[in-house]
């Protein structure tokens, strides 16, 4: 286990975004980590709706998806005894701090953060200041409960230097050493970036147009099966080592897709595999991601199907959340100099 360097117990926070429907990649960039850690360290999962809002939403499918992220926390293997799962949005302080946060950090930080740059594209005046302030309150979601390890995928790397860069102003600025501590990155396994089904060069995504792009957790096992047949690959066998899969993206993230399934090295995948081409390596594949999705998807359909018991697990998580993230806020609101 990643241990943190600051005094501050360990407690991991981190969550997902409810928007588009999630993908396998998520399940393995994120989900399955959760399961994984909050059995080590005090966990809170959120399911980050204030984030979304960044670009407009249908407020009806927003509920719905945050409904199915938490079926997908629950079916995934998320204990809400060990873990908290709660809407962000039902824990104000997370917006009260991301303000305060604003007036710490500073425009030139968030000038440099690439993921704004990516979904803004061409129209970066046009882009909801909310899209470009979206670290201040990444980094108030994970101070608030004072998290000091943060499970991501490598590209949400530089959100947690940023939450590292905000606690260490906040400390200096207010002469209040180690206050909030400085979060650490925890990063999955090897090889579990995946990649679209259809451009190896691109990252799995929920927005992506073409459905069949990626693994939806509420696929069925025939949806499944085709997807990774008519997933994007090349005419060559496997190699026999890792580096010969450079400048073959598809071959790769195929392999990558595998290993990360099986929870294996991308070269134990190619031992197996070398010299065989995609007509034999696809359909084991295949059988891999059923076997390992399969289960996920009938829990998740069994939970979506009791919301009210949805709705009660994310207000009980968020009730307890109030608590800690309150305590936080008694403190911080004092070292401003606001009067109670």
């Amino acid at each position: 286990m990643h241990e943190s360097k600051s005094s501050h117990p360990p407690r991991v926070v981190s969550g997902v975004q409810p928007t588009g429907n999630l993908h396998v990649g998520n399940y393995i960039g994120a989900i399955r980590e959760f399961v994984r850690v909050q059995h080590e360290v005090e966990s809170l999962f959120p399911i980050v709706d204030l984030h979304a809002i960044t670009v407009w939403q249908d407020p009806e499918r927003l509920k719905a998806q945050t409904r199915e992220i938490a079926a997908a926390y629950l079916a995934a293997g998320i204990d809400p005894e060990l873990s908290l799962i709660f809407h962000q949005s039902a824990v104000r302080q997370h917006t009260e701090l991301a303000w305060l946060l604003q007036c710490v950090a500073r425009i030139g930080w968030l000038n440099r953060m690439t993921q704004f740059k990516e979904k803004s594209g061409n129209n970066r005046e046009r882009a909801s200041v909310g899209l470009l302030t979206y670290p201040t309150l990444m980094a108030a979601d994970i101070l608030v409960y004072k998290g000091t390890l943060v499970p991501m995928g490598d590209d949400q790397r530089q959100h947690v230097e940023f939450a590292r860069d905000v606690a260490a102003r906040f400390n200096n600025d207010f002469s209040a050493p180690d206050f909030f501590p400085l979060p650490e990155p925890l990063v999955g396994q090897e090889g579990a970036r995946i990649m679209s089904l259809r451009d190896g060069r691109m990252k799995m995504s929920k927005s992506d147009p073409s459905d069949l792009s990626r693994i939806v957790l509420t696929d069925d096992e025939d949806t499944i099966v085709r997807k990774i047949q008519k997933a994007k690959s090349d005419s060559k066998p496997l190699p026999m080592l890792v580096e010969e899969l450079d400048g073959r993206p598809e071959a790769a993230n195929l392999v990558s897709l595998y290993a990360a399934l099986a929870q294996v090295t991308r070269q134990d995948v190619l031992t197996q595999f070398n010299n065989q081409g995609f007509s034999t390596f696809k359909p084991a594949l295949a059988q891999l991601a059923v076997e390992q999705l399969a289960p996920i998807t009938a829990e998740m359909r069994r939970y979506l199907a009791a919301p009210d018991f949805l709705e009660k697990i994310l207000n009980t998580g968020a009730e307890r959340a109030r608590v800690i993230a309150e305590t936080t806020m008694t403190e911080v609101r004092k070292i401003f100099g606001f009067i109670s």
